[in-house]
């Protein structure tokens, strides 16, 4: 006779669906997470689900390390400061600039620490390998982000080897300038897909952060790479992603999606927001992001364009996902 299986415990909480999957107008699916809106005031306008629970925000984390970089004394700016803070697409442009920065810094690619891989982008995947490529370190979304991390350890003589260690004096800067900019203590430390630590804070403080970014000071790491992701948002993305289309169509708007259906966005002004999907599912994405930037009042043609998330049938439009809220 097997033994019983043991009871599961009831999840204390259900986060409310924040969108649907609509099929032939049949509702198929749904997607529930947690959202919250920020005011120009830094005040909470609007929340749904767990708001102030810790989560990973994954890649919404990188303007802070990248910040961190250069509170550590890397002098970067421009496009190399944008791709410090990226998850890129993989595109020639991308490569070469990691290339050229490794280079700069007296590095070579076989220094990186993040797994090889295929361009983020499938269009862009499907040229690489067409051409005979195979997955690279440098061609990994997050490869600026490691070059960054590499050569500010070189300029300070700090072990290249252990970079990705918590304990790094370098990790541990970064631990510092998460929680400055989030208003929080860290409550928890983890590993990204990258290899590199990842610090959970909840989505009120990565709200927060972002505004934070942009109503830094000028000249300030944080105002530097905000102005740096903002004025070259195809190094932060790509140019068939949401954060490259909305920081170009909106004026002064810092945009990082994050991996399992994590984003943030702070406008000028101080409004922000950030939500995660429960589920990770990234098709999600863009349906909420327009939802939530219509409802913090921002108006653009371009939110229809990300907004718009088609469900097809026999290769024609058959339905949507739409956010509920």
């Amino acid at each position: 006779m097997s033994a019983a299986a043991p009871a599961v415990p009831a999840d204390p909480f259900i986060p409310p669906v924040l969108a649907e999957v609509v099929r032939s107008g049949f509702v198929e699916g749904r997607h529930r997470g947690s959202l919250v809106l920020l005011a120009a005031d830094g005040s909470v306008e609007l929340a749904l689900g767990e708001v102030t629970a810790p989560v990973f925000p994954r890649s919404s984390n990188k303007p802070m390390q990248a910040a961190g970089v250069l509170r550590a004394g890397l002098d970067l700016a421009g496009e190399r400061l944008a791709l410090a803070a990226a998850s890129h697409s993989g595109e020639a442009f991308h490569r070469d600039l990691v290339q050229k920065m490794l280079a700069e810094h007296g590095l070579d690619a076989g220094q990186l620490q993040c797994p090889p891989d295929l361009p983020l982008d499938p269009a862009e995947a499907e040229t690489y390998l067409a051409g005979g490529a195979v997955r690279d370190r440098v061609t990994m979304n997050c490869s600026g982000k490691h070059t960054a991390m590499l050569a500010v350890c070189a300029l300070r003589g700090w072990p290249l080897d252990s970079y990705l260690d918590p304990g790094h004096p370098l990790q541990q800067l970064i631990h510092t300038v998460v929680e400055e900019a989030a208003g929080e203590s860290v409550a928890a430390v983890g590993t990204d897909g990258c290899g590199a630590p990842l610090m959970a804070i909840s989505l009120t403080g990565l709200a927060r952060a972002f505004r934070s970014f942009v109503l830094a000071a000028p000249g300030s790491a944080e105002r530097r790479v905000a102005d740096a992701m903002r004025a070259h948002p195809e190094y932060v993305a790509g140019t068939r992603r949401p954060d490259t289309w909305l920081m170009r169509e909106i004026p002064g708007a810092l945009s990082k999606m994050g991996a399992e259906a994590v984003q943030a966005v702070a406008l000028p002004d101080g409004r922000a927001l950030a939500f995660k999907i429960d589920d990770g599912a990234t098709r999600a994405l863009g349906p909420v992001l327009a939802r939530a930037l219509s409802l913090l009042g921002t108006q653009s043609p371009i939110l229809s364009k990300i907004g718009h998330a088609p469900l097809t049938g026999g290769g024609i439009e058959v339905g949507e996902i739409r956010a509920t809220f």
